[in-house]
């Protein structure tokens, strides 16, 4: 765990987690069907957990639809940014004479004893699995998420797929680099502290539920290959555009057949 948390931490105290879901075509559209997913299943009102809530990009916007969020952050950088764009969205919301219900924690996935049993109408995982690489913290996470939220209630767990992490990050020249770091020689997942960011087959990660108390609803691709497609120079999206491509992703976000392009990938199931 330690070798897990100085790693985690190092990278998010030097990058800008805050405004990574909107300065990109890719971010933009993981934001946009992360959100209509949420909305999907998640009732008027609920009351939510999001672990590895990064800077409060999904907390801060659910609090101000209604919902009542506890958000919780393991890197200090990132829960500082996280407290004050929820204390300006209090403000926001103090002036115009209503409230908004947002507790921002520092905390790791892996142990919630700060949490009771079954006090969560949904829970949001969007970060931990990045960044698990022991089988047993995976266990852990997924355990704990399942234990905090209610009977009936819904789960979303974000992951990477490890076919776009070779595609967008290594079909250059450092393509042998990608397959040893991702892949053993039968080309099977890796997973280990200094990837940084794991990725999974689509159906490995599926099946880390097959045992626990869930039963699916969905596997979800969240930004399918804008991400490879923004690297070309040529490449150039009006709002317009952007807003076409929104309608048909999410008319096909679920296809199995798509679902290994896309970098990060949503897992939702309901707790039995």
């Amino acid at each position: 765990m330690d070798e897990r948390l100085t790693i985690v931490k190092g990278f998010y105290e030097e990058s800008c987690e805050d405004t990574r879901l909107e300065r990109s075509r890719h971010g933009q559209l993981e934001f946009a069907t992360t959100m209509e997913y949420i909305r999907r299943y998640a009732k008027p009102g609920a009351k939510m957990i999001e672990l590895g809530a990064g800077t409060g990009r999904y907390s801060v916007t659910l609090a101000k639809q209604g919902f009542d969020v506890t958000a919780v952050e393991l890197v200090e950088k990132n829960l500082e940014v996280l407290r004050a764009n929820a204390a300006a969205a209090a403000a926001e919301a103090s002036a115009e004479a209503r409230g908004v219900r947002l507790q921002a924690i520092q905390g790791d996935a892996t142990d919630l004893s700060g949490f009771g049993d079954e006090a969560y109408d949904v829970t949001l995982s969007f970060g931990p699995m990045y960044h698990l690489y022991e089988p047993a913290e995976v266990r852990k996470a997924i355990r704990e998420a399942i234990r905090v939220t209610k009977k009936g209630g819904v789960l979303l767990f974000a992951f990477l797929s490890v076919y776009a992490i070779l595609f967008d990050n290594y079909l250059k020249e450092t393509l042998h680099d990608g397959l040893v770091e991702n892949f053993d020689e039968a080309y099977r997942t890796k997973h280990f502290a200094e990837q940084l960011f794991t990725g999974y087959d689509i159906t490995e990660f599926e099946g880390l539920f097959t045992d626990e108390s869930v039963e699916p609803c969905a596997t979800v691709a969240v930004d399918t290959v804008l991400e490879l497609a923004e690297d070309r120079e040529d490449f150039s999206m009006t709002d317009e555009a952007f807003e076409e491509f929104l309608k048909y992703h999410l008319a096909t976000c679920e296809k199995r057949e798509l679902l290994g392009a896309s970098s990060h990938l949503l897992y939702i199931c309901r707790k039995i």
